[in-house]
């Protein structure tokens, strides 16, 4: 059988075109096309191939998709021994390592590559001819498992060598690995379909390398990074291991780009420094960095020791990962209400500081791990991040433990306020209800309280909110219009140009207030006092209320009292008021803490006009239509266009879904732009949305 010349270079030049792109995106994460493109030039391999068996050669990239599963991996014995690194765990250890190298190389300064120390899967990869033979694990050293075809499936692996001469024989050896954001993409993939999740990268790397059917590895995101060669013939290879990496990356198999060449035991050190202040930031798991001697010649006359080179070490990070006893489960309230659960440990060293306290998340987490006080625990901590539980050792737990339950925990009362904890169905978190006065959420209430969208009051930033909160002269929204009255029952008997001059004298206590800028605060305070009802509404930051949903209930209603008293019922015959924001709103007017504040500031002047609803939207072509805004507009401000649409019937949302109906794009507009594009929403710029608005 003869395979046509045309069919065997448009075969040829497809590989070679799929391989670079493969190259592109998985080694250099620089995609040129889109994966609908690389979608064609795959299927389009795949046809060539069916109609041509004979050019269906090991090294396309069709092979990758994974073969029928193994019954059993075969051994495979390294030419070369894959020994493993003697460790380093103090700087002290490392200028040791350095002064024995010094001293038997006879020198007095050693040039040295070093990389971090991938947390993956060390394996081989044979290369004959410049193809891809052969794939196999670290194992003991000596014996490897033939894991070949899954390797195969790896797409920042080569099947083939960047190179017109290859060498006849090439061992490659580096790390299979999965990426943290894979990770969790996969993890979350796991969740979904209630499959039990991986404990970490490198968990889920080894155990994906190691399935028996390739087409499961095939389906898990892992990739590849090399860090040296083991056994080679018929190559002229440099003689320096920096030299080296260059030439595989020349091949264009995947090398690290953190890789460096220093001079003696301070550019060891100033490296591993480096490094370990990035390590969070990095797109994959390490545990340490490598230090190797540079000069091969010298590496071979350092030779090896029992296991391990001589001429290499790992300099390793502190743990991550401990393990320790919970001794108990507190709960913090943050600034949105949110309650959260953290362990109180057994202390422990872990990531280099004593750690005594680990968050839990909420409650859904607590279940799924099946967390208990008394148990024996795994902490992990990561950098800055905050340590956090991330397994159970159920064969250590204690007989007669119990299951935590978080609201029963607290009473269904907020620890700091004392304001009803509620758990809306569609919510992970249990949230404190009393918004207005729990001292946990008081500066964000404030903000908001505050901003321009809400009673905007000019000049209550962030800087001089702080100010008032830690001094104490301001605890709920009431308080910014009686600013250093500390007796409340003397309101009454205050002329304003008394409550002025003692707003004035509170402000000018602060730091950086000038007298003209308290002026201009107080002025601010003075004029919010007339306000709409939907802009009070809004201020008064009910979970799930909105500014439109603020509006859609002033114009319903036409009072504050009618709203509060409510029911779910009632309100739910709101336009897009549905359960969920129903019982929000019961539950906040149901909270005395709450409906003291809004007294209050009813009492202080705060007023609106009772019965005025708000206008209604005009009819007009964008009635029930949905908007996004993104980026930049020439000359519209973000809020402006929002009324604009507003005023006219449509909405206004946040994110780009399937329901999106425009996405107004202006200058830097980013992934809504593209996530519009995806999914073929109208994209209009501003000349467009005016034209439409005109309609």
């Amino acid at each position: 059988m003869t395979v046509p010349q045309d069919a065997a270079a448009c075969v040829r030049q497809l590989r070679e075109e799929i391989e670079r792109h493969n190259y592109l995106y998985y080694v250099l994460d620089k995609p040129e096309i889109p994966d609908a493109e690389y979608d064609k030039l795959f299927r389009e391999l795949e046809r060539l191939e069916a109609g041509n068996p004979l050019l269906a050669t090991p090294d396309s990239p069709t092979r990758r998709v994974g073969a029928s599963p193994l019954a059993e991996f075969s051994q495979l014995t390294h030419r070369v021994p894959m020994l493993s690194l003697n460790n380093a765990f103090e700087e002290e250890e490392v200028a040791a390592f350095d002064r024995r190298v010094r001293e038997g190389l006879g020198v007095e300064m050693v040039e040295y590559a070093v990389d971090p120390k991938f947390d993956g899967l060390a394996i081989s990869l044979i290369y004959e001819n410049g193809i891809l033979v052969q794939g196999a694990t670290r194992g003991d050293g000596y014996t490897g498992e033939d894991v070949t075809t899954n390797l195969r499936t790896i797409k920042a692996i080569p099947l083939r060598l960047h190179t017109a001469n290859p060498p006849k024989l090439l061992e490659v050896r580096g790390e299979v690995l999965i990426l943290k954001a894979d990770f969790e993409k996969l993890n979350r993939q796991q969740r979904e379909k209630g499959d039990k999740e991986f404990a970490n990268p490198r968990n889920a790397a080894a155990g994906s390398l190691r399935q028996l059917d390739p087409r499961i590895t095939a389906t898990r995101p892992l990739t590849f990074f090399a860090y040296g060669l083991g056994s080679v013939d018929e190559v002229d290879l440099p003689r320096k291991l920096s030299a080296v990496m260059d030439y595989l990356e020349s091949l264009r198999v995947p090398v690290c780009r953190e890789r460096r060449v220093v001079q003696g035991v301070d550019g060891l050190l100033d490296y591993y420094r480096m490094i370990g202040a990035r390590r969070d930031g990095l797109p994959y798991d390490i545990d340490g960095v490598v230090y190797k001697v540079n000069n091969l010649s010298w590496q071979e006359q350092l030779g090896f020791v029992s296991r391990a080179p001589r001429f290499a070490i790992a300099h390793k990070f502190p743990a991550q990962e401990a393990m320790t006893e919970l001794l108990g489960i507190d709960v913090q309230v943050g600034r949105t209400g949110t309650l959260t659960p953290v362990a109180r440990l057994k202390p422990v060293f872990v990531g280099g500081v004593t750690v005594t306290n680990a968050t839990l998340h909420n409650q859904d987490e607590i279940d799924r791990k099946d967390v208990r006080i008394g148990d024996t625990v795994i902490v992990r901590r990561a950098g800055d991040v905050i340590p956090e539980v991330v397994r159970v050792l159920p064969e250590r737990r204690q007989p007669g433990t119990q299951a935590y339950n978080l609201l029963e925990a607290v009473r269904h009362v907020c620890p700091v306020c004392g304001s009803h904890v509620i758990r809306l169905p569609d919510e992970v978190a249990a949230r404190c209800s009393g918004g207005l006065f729990c001292p946990a959420q008081r500066k964000r209430s404030l903000l908001h309280f505050a901003s321009r969208t809400a009673m905007d009051i000019e000049g209550l930033g962030d800087k001089l909110m702080e100010q008032l909160v830690d001094r104490d002269l301001v605890s709920t929204p009431a308080d910014l219009y009686t600013l250093g009255l500390k007796d409340l029952d003397s309101l009454d008997r205050m002329t304003p140009a008394d409550l002025y001059e003692l707003g004035m004298n509170t402000l000018a206590s602060l730091d950086r207030m000038a007298e003209k800028s308290a002026a201009n605060v107080l002025d601010a305070i003075k004029a919010s006092k007339k306000t709409t009802l939907a802009r009070f509404i809004y201020a008064l930051g009910i979970r799930n209320v909105g500014e439109a949903t603020a509006k859609d209930l002033a114009r319903h209603f036409g009072g504050l009292d009618v709203l509060m008293a409510a029911d779910e019922e009632e309100l739910q015959q709101v336009p897009d008021v549905g359960p969920v924001v129903a019982q929000s709103i019961v539950q906040f007017f149901a909270e005395p803490h709450n409906r003291g504040v809004i007294e209050r500031l009813r009492a202080v002047g705060v007023h609106w006009v009772e019965g005025e609803r708000a206008p209604r939207p005009m009819a007009s072509a964008i009635s029930g239509k949905t908007f996004v805004l993104t980026g930049t507009l020439p000359s519209l401000t973000r809020d402006e266009a929002k009324e604009k649409i507003e005023a006219l019937g449509g909405k206004v949302s946040g994110s780009v879904s399937k329901k999106t109906d425009y996405v107004v794009a202006g200058v830097e507009a980013g992934s809504k732009l593209a996530k519009a594009q995806e999914l073929g929403v109208v994209v209009l710029d501003e000349n467009n949305l005016i034209e439409l608005l005109g309609k």
